[in-house]
């Protein structure tokens, strides 16, 4: 049997998050901003017809943004998350197996179904339907006997519209047709470093990667585009992971919306981001056993001191405790903070993060550590579930009550689905 996987992208997913709610919006340009309200983030495709570049600054375009009125949006990842959530809950009902990508394209596997469903143009547009009919997303299907192979479908279903949205790659014509058009930097995995080499080698199309023998592949690259060749003619290498893998590394770090001069201040910024990172370290199961913090000025403002420090701690005992995580991120930011200068970002890294049911072995007083006791798992667990249920309800004292340096986020839509305060109110007549 063979096997048949469709990856299901959403279209401009930000922007169309935003337009579900405002409805007026749809076929206008719109964009959405990066924290600080910096730079362009996501687009309609209304703003790319007008040439804005993805992570283009703002400033660059603002007047763009005035002639064509352009609606700009800060960063809503509350009403990202929840919508995401719903687009997956809905692929579920379309195939027995389904690996969530990223926040907003996921793997299928329909290998069992299409023998059930002949037509599989058709399920496919089931399945745009359904999504658009339970969220207001609108998305793209690519179909493949691998993983690879439906990106390129899907590729292909988002830039041809007489596709409908809905591509299949299975039939070996068809898919000869499509490589012979398509650049190779389109492909999955190879990036623009990659594929400037394989152009300097006269591959200049997918079709032209496709046919290369993998002996002469993988000695002058690597065995991912190896693999990758593989893929393309309809060898499955890369399986769906139904469990989405840990993160090995968390790292949460934000621009200040205002320069910060005093300990205090960084101090307290940090001690946010570190609450951050050990709520998504908890959400895992995971501890971390080495934390790092860095601190620095502008680099894009050279009339300033300039300064940037990092210090990074192999911990004894592996934690997933915010207070301990906290307390020494502080005690390294004491020994790399300088006064006199104008910081503009901070933020801190955890490695070595491993499950919490084998944080490795422990020391014979770790427990007591810093006046921690063994309790502090299921504190900060009970702590993490009130503030689902009452977000930011409880927060720890380091994180301060002056919140101003916090990036701009002056173009926020509401919490349409994650807050009852600012549900949609409905007029009726």
């Amino acid at each position: 049997m063979q096997p048949l996987l469709a990856l299901v992208d959403c279209n401009n997913f930000y922007v169309s998050c935003e337009r579900v709610f405002r409805p007026d919006l749809i076929g206008k340009p719109v964009a959405v901003l990066s924290n600080n309200d910096g730079c362009i983030v996501a687009r309609s495709q209304e703003v790319k017809d007008l040439g804005v570049k993805m992570g283009v600054p703002l400033f660059q375009i603002q007047q763009l943004v005035n002639q064509h009125q352009i609606q700009l949006f800060s960063s809503n990842y509350s009403l990202y998350g929840d919508l995401s959530a719903r687009v997956m809950s809905t692929l579920e009902e379309f195939g027995p197996i389904l690996e969530v990508y990223s926040i907003d394209e996921a793997f299928l596997d329909l290998t069992g179904v299409y023998l059930c469903q002949k037509d599989t143009i058709a399920y496919g547009q089931l399945i745009r339907k359904a999504i658009f009919r339970d969220t207001g997303i609108p998305v793209c299907v690519g179909m493949g006997p691998t993983k690879t192979l439906a990106k390129l479908a899907n590729f292909a279903a988002k830039k041809w519209k007489r596709t409908g949205g809905v591509l299949d790659l299975s039939d070996p014509v068809r898919r000869e047709k499509l490589m012979k058009i398509v650049p190779v930097n389109e492909v999955w995995g190879i990036g623009s470093r990659t594929a400037a080499k394989l152009n300097r080698l006269g591959i200049h199309t997918v079709w032209d990667l496709a046919a290369q023998p993998g002996k002469r592949i993988q000695p002058q690259f690597n065995v991912v585009v190896a693999r990758t060749v593989l893929e393309l003619n309809g060898i499955p290498c890369l399986e769906l992971e139904e469990i989405a893998p840990d993160k090995q590394q968390i790292v949460c770090s934000r621009s200040f919306s205002r320069r910060l001069t005093e300990y205090s201040e960084v101090s307290q910024a940090l001690a946010e981001f570190c609450s951050r990172a050990a709520e998504k370290l908890r959400c895992q199961n995971s501890v971390t056993g080495c934390i790092t913090i860095f601190i620095r000025t502008s680099p894009f403002n050279p009339h300033e001191p300039q300064y940037q420090r990092a210090a990074g701690i192999k911990l004894a005992t592996a934690t997933q405790d915010t207070r301990a995580i906290i307390g020494t991120a502080n005690r390294m930011l004491k020994e790399i903070f300088r006064p006199g200068y104008n910081y503009q970002k901070c933020g801190v890294q955890l490695s070595h993060i491993q499950p919490e049911s084998s944080p490795g072995q422990l020391e014979l007083f770790d427990f007591y550590k810093n006046g921690l006791s063994a309790d502090n798992c299921p504190l900060m667990k009970a702590v993490d579930q009130i503030n689902r249920r009452f977000p930011k309800a409880i927060s720890v004292a380091a994180t301060g009550l002056d919140k101003s340096w916090q990036p701009k986020a002056e173009r926020v839509s509401q919490r349409y689905t994650t807050d009852w305060r600012e549900l949609v109110e409905v007029m009726t007549g």
